[in-house]
């Protein structure tokens, strides 16, 4: 493929729900280890944060500090989730097993490919989500029915951070390039995002900088339905997450064109 078709605009069809119901299928089989994974971690951080810290803290932004959390855990373990399929089992399919060497071998193209495979962290992220919304329901800090809202936006939670995900697998020469991206991009997005605290605390420099990160987005829309407060922003934090998974996806898929289609 010339160069400069690499960054044609992609154009993925229906070959995409095939490539997300071959996912599908084979999480099933390894449905143990993945919930162990994408459930655990953040249901210990909930329960030991929440309440270790929240019997010091007591409230926090009008609301108990365990609610306070696991909204914010929910927009986090839907980053971490997304972003954790979008690098390790994207490049593992694409590298390591030449899954997509097989894929590739059929109608699908690579468009749907990629597009599959977005699909596919946007509904690990929405698995993960509901799996903390339900801790936190049995936990009694749910404000009602108006919580499953928060769903759909961890799904796009999911696509927002599939695309910077996958743009990294494009990139990435082994395993542990990924290291950079959780140590410099998810691990201060999860420091600094709110998720922990309100950021009206941080300096109002940092303030400015924290707005670019799309978790902030994730964790302002996902609080105020789990904790049953007035929304504030909608179309503006809507717009952040569906702009960083557009372009995400469109670099992504040029760049994996450049790595596999020479």
């Amino acid at each position: 493929m010339p160069m400069r078709d690499h960054w044609i605009l992609p154009r993925p069809g229906h070959g995409a729900l095939a490539v997300w119901h071959r996912n599908i299928r084979v999480w099933r089989k390894l449905i143990g280890p993945a919930v162990v994974l994408n459930f655990g971690e953040p249901t210990l951080y909930l329960l030991g944060l929440g309440f270790g810290l929240g019997s010091f803290i007591g409230t926090m932004s009008d609301m108990p500090y365990l609610a306070f959390l696991a909204s914010g855990i929910i927009a986090s373990s839907a980053m971490t989730t997304a972003s954790f399929e979008g690098m390790y089992s994207v490049f593992t399919r694409m590298d390591v097993q030449r899954t997509y060497d097989a894929m590739l071998a059929t109608p699908l193209t690579l468009d749907d490919i990629l597009a599959g495979e977005m699909l596919w962290c946007a509904t690990k992220a929405l698995f993960s989500g509901a799996a903390i919304l339900t801790v936190a329901a049995l936990l009694g800090v749910v404000a009602g029915p108006g919580a499953l809202l928060a769903l759909p936006v961890a799904f796009l939670i999911g696509l927002c951070f599939a695309g910077p995900a996958m743009i990294m697998a494009a990139l990435a020469p082994n395993y542990d390039f990924f290291n950079y991206y959780f140590v410099l991009v998810v691990t201060p997005m999860l420091i600094l995002s709110g998720v922990f605290y309100p950021i009206d605390t941080l300096p109002v420099a940092m303030q400015t900088v924290v707005q670019l990160f799309p978790l902030t987005h994730a964790v302002a829309l996902t609080r105020p339905l789990v904790a049953g407060q007035p929304l504030d922003g909608v179309l503006l934090h809507l717009s952040v997450l569906a702009a960083y998974a557009a372009v995400g996806f469109y670099l992504a898929v040029a760049l994996t064109r450049r790595r596999l289609l020479v």
